[in-house]
């Protein structure tokens, strides 16, 4: 399970013209599911990106996770990031996990997001979606379990 998390200071995410999911500060997480993740690996990657501490303090240094920044996520499900990339020109999708499954663990790391209290907003999985962010930074980090 991949995470590719950017801190912005604006992202949303839009499906056939209509916002799904808006944020203005906070992390947007680009989730890549991989066959063979689990519930356990799910929980992990989103405790992680909670407590992932890269927004700034009173001194200027990275030394605040999201929730004490007080800011929020914008989720969006990426099968890209599951690609096989090592050779050739074009991409492989056979690492990405099944779309059944996949979404069962979109979800449930959502909500495992949400249990903290944080605000979560999404795309919506599978559809095709337009995402725009401003990346304050930038800062972008790729987090796997």
């Amino acid at each position: 399970m991949i995470a590719l998390i950017q801190r912005v200071s604006y992202a949303k995410v839009v499906v056939a013209g209509v916002t799904v999911g808006q944020i203005e500060g906070g992390l947007l997480v680009l989730l890549g599911i991989e066959k063979g993740d689990e519930d356990k690996k799910c929980k992990r990657l989103a405790q992680r990106v909670l407590a992932y501490r890269i927004f700034a303090d009173s001194e200027d240094k990275m030394n605040l996770n999201v929730q004490q920044a007080g800011c929020s996520l914008l989720v969006v499900s990426q099968f890209t990031l599951a690609a096989e990339t090592n050779k050739g020109n074009r991409p492989g999708f056979s690492n990405g996990a099944e779309p059944a499954e996949a979404n069962r663990l979109y979800e449930l790391f959502n909500e495992n997001c949400r249990t903290t209290g944080i605000a979560v907003e999404t795309g919506i999985f599978a559809a095709d979606m337009q995402v725009s962010s401003t990346n304050d930074g930038p800062v972008t980090f790729w987090l796997q379990v």
